[in-house]
């Protein structure tokens, strides 16, 4: 990242089929082409890969229901999640999320590892953070804190990394994804600086 502050523009782009409305958020602009090349294909593959997890396609489905957020777009950082319900029968749907971060001027696809320093232990580092916020917050859990996995899923939202777990993975249904924001000023002192956490902080 060299520094300029770009801030992409977004479109939609919608697939439609009966019992099936997904919305799948387009790079429309704002940096170069190769560059949105990267990432829209990025996100189409994970759209699919969305799709094809929840079963389709399948007859079964009764109803698929696709968006999107945009969690993260200035400082040339592009961080989003994308999340697929889908109601087969019984009692309610499922749904699942899955988050992508880039460079917006290279459209570099980021993973929670490549966030850090190297031998930064990062994953005892935000285990002991997850940890104090499921004691502070009281969080139900379904059994034991697994802690998370190098490439946990995770995105990036208000100078905070935010980690998270799918439904059923740690707490009941009822209580949704469970979501632990951290600060980046919290980890400032592991954060690869020219990393899209690095550009939240200066």
């Amino acid at each position: 990242m060299n520094g300029q502050m770009v801030m992409l523009p977004i479109s939609v782009h919608r697939i439609a089929e009966p019992h099936i409305k997904v919305n799948v958020p387009v790079v429309a602009g704002g940096t170069g082409e190769a560059a949105r090349k990267r990432m829209n294909g990025a996100i189409l593959r994970e759209t699919h890969e969305l799709m094809k997890a929840q079963g389709y396609p399948s007859k079964d489905i009764r109803e698929m229901d696709g968006t999107f957020e945009i969690k993260t777009n200035e400082r040339s950082v592009l961080s989003l999640s994308l999340l697929n319900y889908t109601y087969s029968g019984g009692a309610h749907g499922n749904t699942l999320q899955r988050s992508l971060t880039f460079d917006a001027e290279n459209g570099r696809s980021y993973k929670l590892s490549d966030l850090f320093k190297p031998n930064s232990n990062y994953v005892r580092r935000l285990n002991a953070i997850i940890e104090a916020q499921i004691k502070a917050r009281k969080l139900p859990l379904l059994g034991d804190y697994p802690g998370i996995a190098e490439d946990q899923d995770f995105y990036i939202a208000d100078k905070a990394l935010v980690v998270y777990f799918p439904l059923y993975a740690i707490v009941p249904y009822v209580w949704g994804f469970p979501y632990f924001p951290i600060s980046v000023y919290e980890i400032e002192d592991i954060i690869e600086e020219e990393g899209p956490l690095g550009q939240m902080v200066h």
